[in-house]
């Protein structure tokens, strides 16, 4: 039995919200309280609605615009709140996504996810290869791997297995949707522990696919190109509907917006007391920093100071969304897909564009379109010091380029999230190895961010789920050794 625990989590945002739902659900009688420095929960996700007078409602999401069934940890927790029947499925399994090539829009070949081609005749027709580069990437079976063990960027595997080619104008462009990432610098081995491991295992990609299709395993794979779109969920206005719902799990007084906390300290009962921004300062038996990588560094400076310095280490990028919404007979190249990828080699001014409102129903009026692009990450910052007006022309010149936009947006608005996305760069285990380390030597401080591990909403939400089941085991020893 646990005796009366009081828990500190830092940070509203999800990572926060979804430690402090998993625990309401497996331990109510835990007093957990949320500070969020904020006046809103959610951090970089959230729905704006929009009411127009000829449209209706619109819902623009801000952030990320669904979730992952894989891991199943997110699905796993709305399950738990009883809220599965507000998930909505992508429109279509078979959509995909679109790659820019010399100017044009180029379908991904059939069967190939990230960096692994799963079907040999579309990776030798494909028009994003040249007959060299189809050449190269049918010679990766021959290519040995090194010896050594130490980590290495992306682009440095990628290229070494399948030539500059099928990492400048496929993989490259994929990685960055997902991390906003220069994969000149980004972990191998933090990032696609899988395939580094087929190849240690089976000698080369090429063999560990096949061993995969003759074992019945590389069914879905081989069909789908590019993102899965049939492993994403969504809420079914919006994103902000996550929020909402680990929020609303949470009684109201165990959430304080507008409460930044300023310091962390040892006490002297072996719990930690808090300084908040007003001077006021509290006491719990235990802490969950779930804030950015910077600010955890700050927090936990004197408690931890080789954590401290590794999260400090931790690049992150910043990005900006152009969110317009146009009308469909204003888009005559809108193509059958659910986004495009652009690579950094077509030095264009935009990182990707999501048509939102062809992946999930109900997001805005049949004869319209709602288009976010991309701008920024690791590659394009520079980007991001023009005024909003500046990226609406920016988008707005690349659509009408790429995909034949005319006339007036309806409605445009600008997001940007600054440093907000981690960058897992070379020798990021490493550091997370570190940050462990520390932070096991003070029994009751627990951190949860997507700068350590696991970028996306299902496998953060998979580590808040971890940290609580931590936060619990540590009140039942405690309770134990009490007795």
């Amino acid at each position: 039995m646990i005796r009366q625990t009081r828990i500190a989590v830092i940070g509203g945002g999800l990572a926060g919200l979804a430690t402090s739902a998993w625990l309401r659900l497996d331990a109510p009688e835990i007093d957990a309280c949320l500070f969020e420095s904020s006046d809103r929960v959610g951090g970089v996700i959230g729905t704006s609605t929009l009411e127009h007078a000829d449209l209706g409602t619109i819902h623009l999401d801000r952030g990320a615009d669904m979730l992952a069934t894989e891991p199943s940890s997110a699905l796993d927790l709305i399950d738990r709140l009883d809220a599965s029947d507000r998930l909505i499925h992508p429109k279509s399994a078979g959509r995909g996504a679109m790659i820019v090539h010399q100017g044009r829009l180029r379908s991904i070949p059939e069967g190939f996810v990230l960096m692994r081609p799963t079907r040999l005749r579309s990776m030798v027709t494909t028009p994003l290869l040249s007959p060299q580069g189809k050449l190269r990437l049918l010679a990766e079976p021959c290519i040995r791997e090194p010896d050594s063990e130490d980590d290495e960027s992306v682009a440095s595997f990628v290229r070494r297995r399948f030539g500059d080619e099928l990492l400048q104008r496929i993989v490259q462009p994929l990685v960055a949707g997902i991390y906003t990432a220069d994969v000149e610098r980004l972990s191998m081995r933090a990032t696609m522990a899988p395939i580094h491991s087929m190849v240690r295992q089976h000698g080369s990609l090429t063999a560990a696919t096949l061993r995969r299709r003759f074992g019945g395993r590389d069914g879905v794979e081989a069909t789908s190109s590019g993102a899965r779109y049939e492993k994403f969920r969504a809420f079914r206005f919006g994103m902000q509907g996550l929020i909402d719902l680990l929020a609303d799990s949470l009684p109201p007084t165990s959430v304080r917006t507008n409460a930044a906390v300023n310091r962390i300290d040892c006490n002297e009962r072996g719990g930690f007391d808090l300084q908040l921004a007003d001077a006021s300062v509290q006491s719990f038996d235990q802490v969950v920093v779930a804030t950015p990588a910077s600010h955890t560094a700050n927090l936990i400076a004197d408690l931890a100071p080789a954590a401290s310095d590794q999260l400090a280490s931790i690049v992150s990028a910043s990005a900006g969304i152009v969110v317009m919404v146009v009308r469909r007979e204003d888009m005559p190249g809108l193509p059958p897909t659910f986004g495009l990828v652009v690579p950094a080699i077509e030095n264009r001014n935009i990182l990707a564009a999501s048509f939102a409102s062809e992946k999930f129903a109900g997001r805005c009026p049949p004869d319209h379109v709602i288009v976010r692009v991309f701008v920024g990450g690791m590659l394009q910052s520079d980007l991001l010091q023009r005024d909003d007006a500046d990226l609406v022309q920016l988008a707005t010149d690349e659509l009408r380029d790429l995909v034949g936009l005319s006339g007036t947006p309806v409605h445009q608005t600008v997001v940007r999230w600054n440093k907000a996305m981690p960058q897992y760069e070379i020798g990021h285990l490493d550091r997370v190895a570190t940050i462990d380390a520390d932070i096991a030597r003070i029994p009751g401080l627990h951190l949860c961010s997507n700068a350590l591990r696991g970028v996306g909403i299902a496998p953060l939400i998979g580590q808040a789920g971890k940290v609580a089941k931590a936060v619990i085991d540590q009140a039942l020893s405690t309770a134990t050794a009490c007795c």
